[in-house]
């Protein structure tokens, strides 16, 4: 999680765009988007050059030499009216025109603008930023808290994915380096860099374990080296309705080492992505990883007709659901976050998706998170379901998280070690997977498994508390005339200390 301090370096960077003129906060995030892309870059290339000096594998260099002016290291010292210069008329042309067109990111960079309009202002940002944590998660937390700046954040149902959540829900699918993997709501790539991440940790030997410049652990990934063809161009796909998150979301991959990050511009519920995009509406992915919005409706004739054969709604949240079945390969499986609502509500298009999701496919897993874990951005009650394309559901595996290691108000505390369901949901999942048992798995239990034939029997609602036995702890109270006698000592008690003040008086 983001630091106070950090929040207040960034507090400090907004109210200096501010004052020095740019005053939409959307210009705002891009712009600060724009320095933190240089500035991690630079921190890409030095750890790449380090790689290199460790292992002697070659890499496609961003920069020439060290030297090289358009490094955030060497631009970050000079003086103000020549960085202004610099960053204006020579590093931010090489990200928008050199660093964009190696990508699909050139398409979201070929309309940037680089706008800061002083020194002063600019060498206070590059000050700023260079003083922020830009590793590993934080350099997402950090965008996190930039979006949380702008007013019409979440106004379609959109906030970034906590990483804790994603790292879970990555390890449940295990994904292959082999498969093809998407997120039809990608947002800023979450569940793509933390699939990305995860693979890199999977797949790198000890040897290829080095240091990062914080000191942290940098995984290398060396023994993807038999599939980095298909990694780099043919693995992760992500499709978005924001250019901005989508620029950010392209940004966010190449800086995991995907060079060519596969995200387009697209509404994926529209008959306008099923003409653009077929290959990928149809049995495409082996894996999908998704948070998609579930906030509001949409107009349905804009939705594409086989969805709606589906499940006729305007809801985004069943219509995702049915959009990634069809996404799926025959055996391809999904892990995605849902509103509470859609495992109990009671419209016939709720009914259909679960029924769908039941008896023509292979549910697999239906796992309650906390109250709170969007906080403070959203604080909608959430599940994950876990599904697989095609087959026939046997048993399903319930979880109830009840802590995700974060308190539960607005500033989402880190809480001690091993306070986190997660990792025992993950290792309960792996238990069920490898044997088709769950220790102490009765109804009482936190994890436990419900048959098929019972969710049918009740009408397929997948709610847990429909199957989850609440265990009322009895308590002993005292009787009242025990209580009666302590309450009349406490006022004879009361009564002295008053006399003894009336004395003093």
């Amino acid at each position: 999680m983001i630091t106070t301090q950090a929040k207040q370096q960034i507090d400090q960077l907004w109210d200096a765009f501010w004052t020095g003129g740019i005053s939409n906060p959307l210009t705002v995030i891009e712009q600060v988007s724009y320095l933190f892309f240089m500035r991690l870059l630079d921190i890409t290339e030095t750890n790449n050059e380090r790689v290199q000096q460790r292992t002697g594998k070659a890499f496609r260099r961003l920069y020439d030499g060290a030297d090289d002016v358009r490094r955030w290291s060497v631009f970050k010292h000079q003086k103000p009216e020549e960085m202004l210069r610099t960053v204006r008329d020579v590093v931010f042309p090489h990200l928008r025109d050199s660093i964009g067109a190696r990508s699909t990111m050139g398409t979201y960079l070929k309309d940037a603008q680089f706008v800061i309009p002083t020194p002063n202002l600019l060498a206070r940002a590059v000050e700023s930023v260079d003083r922020l944590k830009l590793v590993g998660d934080a350099k997402g937390d950090l965008y996190e808290y930039l979006l949380s700046r702008l007013s019409t954040a979440g106004i379609n149902g959109q906030f970034r994915t906590p990483r804790h959540i994603i790292r879970a829900m990555v390890e449940v699918m295990e994904p292959k380096p082999t498969e093809v993997i998407g997120d039809p709501a990608c947002g800023t790539g979450g569940f793509l860099v933390g699939t990305m991440d995860w693979m890199l940790q999977r797949y790198t030997s000890e040897a290829g374990k080095l240091k990062d410049e914080e000191g942290g652990e940098l995984y290398t990934g060396d023994l993807l080296q038999p599939h980095r063809e298909h990694v780099q161009s043919g693995m992760l796909h992500g499709f978005d309705f924001d250019s901005t998150m989508l620029r950010i979301a392209a940004m966010n991959l190449m800086l995991h080492g995907i060079e060519t990050p596969d995200v387009h511009y697209a509404d994926a519920l529209s008959k306008a992505f099923g003409e653009k995009f077929s290959q990928h509406r149809h049995g495409f992915f082996d894996v999908i990883l998704a948070n998609p919005p579930f906030k509001g409706s949409l107009d349905a004739t804009t939705v594409h007709a086989s969805l709606l054969a589906k499940v006729k709604t305007r809801k985004m949240e069943l219509l995702f659901v049915a959009l990634m079945l069809q996404m799926l390969k025959v055996g391809g499986r999904c892990a995605t976050i849902v509103p509470d609502g859609v495992l109990f509500g009671s419209s016939g298009a709720h009914k259909d998706l679960r029924k769908l999701l039941v008896d023509d496919n292979q549910l697999e897993a239906v796992i309650s998170l906390p109250g709170g874990v969007f906080r403070p951005y959203a604080g909608v009650s959430t599940g994950i379901l876990v599904f697989a394309r095609g087959g026939r559901t046997g048993e399903v595996f319930y979880y109830d998280v009840r802590e995700d290691g974060f308190t539960r108000d607005d500033k989402r505390t880190p809480q001690p070690a091993g306070t986190s369901d997660l990792p025992r949901m993950v290792e309960a999942w792996r238990q069920w997977k490898a044997t088709g048992k769950v220790v102490g798995a009765d109804r009482k239990a936190q994890c436990f498994l419900v048959s098929a034939e019972e969710i049918r029997e009740k009408e397929y609602d997948l709610a847990l508390n429909r199957y989850q036995e609440v265990v009322h702890e009895k308590v002993q109270y005292e009787k009242p005339e025990v209580i009666l006698e302590r309450l009349i000592g406490l006022q004879g008690e009361i009564l002295r200390e008053l006399e003894g003040l009336r004395g003093i008086a």
